[in-house]
């Protein structure tokens, strides 16, 4: 799996980003597409409108928004998708647009992202054997 890392989409963009994917639903404001300099636009993996608009981002639910945007990722299809994806490239940074660098989706999505890589048997998920690390 490629390394990965987590950016704000309103940060300079550096050479050493990789495939740079951004993980919101929303564009952020103020943004041009070519100053984010995005490879990719993976709405499908954000969370949903719901969920966002419940949590608020506010720091004291950012416990029960973790373990419920995992749920969602759980049975997100998209997910397979997004996972196979990354396989393509070395280093992948998932861009995000909130303020708090603590406080954002984009953290949970990685975590998450690193710990089901592997499947029960030990290969990746939806990824041939050979191709795993």
């Amino acid at each position: 799996m490629a390394q990965l890392d987590i950016k704000r989409v309103y940060d300079t963009p550096a050479d050493d980003d990789g495939y740079r994917v951004l993980v919101d639903r929303l564009w952020p404001r103020g943004v041009s597409r070519d100053r984010a300099r995005l490879d990719a636009w993976c709405k499908d993996i954000a969370p949903s409108p719901q969920l966002r608009t419940w949590w608020g981002h506010d720091p004291a639910r950012m416990a029960e928004f973790a373990d419920r945007y995992r749920h969602e990722l759980d049975e997100n299809p998209a997910v397979a998708e997004f996972e196979a994806m990354l396989y393509d490239h070395d280093r992948v940074t998932l861009l995000y647009g909130t303020h708090d660098p603590d406080v954002n989706h984009a953290a949970i999505l990685r975590d998450y992202l690193l710990e089901h890589r592997r499947g029960a048997r030990g290969t990746a998920i939806g990824i041939p054997p050979e191709r795993v690390e």
